[in-house]
């Protein structure tokens, strides 16, 4: 409040008191809390019964801390450092992670009933990108559907990754990949991603812009790509779907039966008449993607992590990261009634009073 009058020059007196309301962000500090808990002792036996307080067993840390500072790590992308720094001197880097640690051995309960169920979804996904983990070379592995993602951060990119989650039994539908050879002995139909076709006949173009035959070809067969993407998402009926699906394929077959000369264009050629077994599906079942963008898009916050942590600093970190964002993502995916950070605390706080509930129990149905 202004002490003095600017025009008489003397000090104000109170009037009164108005209200005004404004929106703050309010710091988050860590803090320590004393909980009273009384111990109840059985007459008879003797046998004492302590109560619970909201942490999990040997943590330092609460239930509530935890989750916050799970999705600003493995949400958010935070590095540690960063969370350190929100939370206050009270929290300690070493403390932490041992708390992510235990996290994660509660969330790897979550893979096995997500593996069946992503085994049994119509529409399938897979993408990997680079990690590194102990300073070396390593892939981050997803296996997503709209309401499951799986994790793997492993130190290889061999097809074995793959045959964990997809099993030996074959599989009905479909599962939408790019050109990696890793999945092509796999017990599943492949759909390949016309988001990578386009981009390498885009690139022919790029390659030689003086090149008349390229110009026709690309300005003909990329307009067909594009249409076979976006049929899927537009407001049509499935009679319409189908019928623009099947002329879709009919203009794409016809410019590829063409006398192309370019060795560019051939190998494109080369690409839809020795692959056609997996290009295709679409046509057939409007649930199967042309593309593979749902798998890159869900894949983006890890690359992303990746610029900013440099990878996963131990073994038992990349595993921790697999069990605890596969469990934080999937429930991402399926929350609606509450935020993730209060459903991780809520649920924490419930196996806390009993530890024998399995946290894939208390994921959210879809």
């Amino acid at each position: 409040m202004v002490e003095k009058c600017d025009s008489c020059h003397v000090g104000l007196k109170l009037k009164d008191t108005r209200k005004r309301r404004l929106v703050e962000a309010v710091p988050v500090i860590a803090k320590t809390v004393i909980y009273h808990c009384p111990r109840g002792r059985c007459p008879k036996c003797k046998k004492i019964f302590p109560s619970s307080v909201p942490s999990l067993p040997k943590n330092l840390y609460g239930n509530s801390l935890i989750s916050q500072a799970a999705i600003l790590h493995y949400i958010h992308g935070m590095t540690i450092g960063k969370c350190l720094g929100i939370f206050g001197p009270q929290v300690n880097s070493g403390a932490l992670i041992d708390c992510f640690h235990r996290l994660g051995k509660i969330a790897e309960k979550v893979k096995a009933p997500l593996i069946a169920e992503y085994r049994k979804s119509t529409a399938r996904h897979a993408d990997e990108t680079g990690w590194r983990t102990d300073g070396h070379s390593g892939y981050a592995w997803l296996f997503c559907t709209s309401m499951i993602p799986i994790f793997e951060f492993r130190n290889t990119r061999s097809s074995r990754v793959a045959r964990e989650i997809l099993g030996d039994e074959k599989l009905k539908c479909v599962l939408n990949v790019d050109r990696y050879g890793g999945y092509n002995k796999m017990p599943v139909n492949l759909q390949y991603c016309y988001a990578h076709l386009l981009r390498e006949v885009e690139k022919l173009e790029k390659e030689f812009p003086e090149n008349v035959e390229i110009n026709h070809f690309v300005s003909e067969f990329s307009v067909l790509l594009a249409k076979a993407m976006k049929l899927r998402g537009r407001d049509i009926t499935n009679t319409q779907y189908y019928a623009e699906a099947k002329e879709i394929k009919s203009q794409m077959a016809l410019i590829l039966r063409g006398d192309w000369k370019h060795s560019g264009i051939q190998r494109m050629q080369l690409i839809f008449h020795t692959k056609k077994h997996r290009l295709y599906h679409w046509v057939k079942d409007r649930n199967i993607h042309a593309d593979n963008n749902r798998a890159e898009r869900e894949l983006r916050p890890t690359v992303i992590a990746r610029k900013v942590s440099f990878g996963s600093q131990s073994d038992a970190g990349a595993k921790t990261r697999s069990s605890i964002m596969t469990l934080l993502h999937t429930v991402k995916k399926r929350l609606k009634d509450k935020s993730i950070e209060q459903w991780l605390a809520d649920a924490l706080n419930t196996i806390s009073k009993n530890p024998e509930i399995n946290i894939a129990t208390l994921i959210p149905s879809h």
